[in-house]
């Protein structure tokens, strides 16, 4: 709920600052926000933290992906703008951890699930992912995971 707070304030100084860039990606923020407080689970009015995390972290992939699209098809514009927009969202999630600091969380995770093949990654995953939620991307989990298990 917190950062519903912090996208309506952000909102109203991007409004007052007529800043038409930032404006249109806190939009995007709180679209996805009152779409999900409005989806399947009407039963609480609070968003929970994780949920919000997964959220933001989707929007900013989003962004990443069709920016890579575009630069594919020499439309650097729209990239830039999609990049610009991931950047904005950016600032409402945690510090991410750098593949170092990763690395030793997710190898605790294995010794202490006493994981040793691929077979195990399931585990290991799922267990990581709950973690660092927010911290890292999945992407990143998954590429040490497998390193260290394979």
């Amino acid at each position: 709920m917190e950062l519903e707070k912090i996208i309506n304030n952000d909102l109203k100084e991007a409004m007052l600052a007529k800043d038409r860039r930032k404006l249109e990606a806190i939009r995007a923020i709180k679209a996805a926000l009152l779409l999900e407080k409005t989806g399947a689970d009407t039963t609480s009015a609070e968003i929970p933290e994780a949920v919000e995390l997964k959220l933001l972290q989707k929007l900013v992939k989003q962004r990443r992906d069709a920016a890579k699209i575009y630069n594919e098809q020499k439309r650097a514009d729209l990239a830039e703008e999609e990049e610009y927009q991931a950047s904005i969202i950016e600032k409402y999630l945690p510090q991410q951890l750098s593949e170092e600091e990763v690395k030793a969380i997710i190898s605790k995770i294995v010794a202490d699930l006493g994981a040793s093949t691929i077979k195990d990654m399931g585990r290991v995953m799922g267990e990581a992912s709950k973690q660092l939620a927010g911290k890292a991307d999945n992407k990143t989990i998954s590429g040490i995971v497998r390193s260290l298990l394979g």
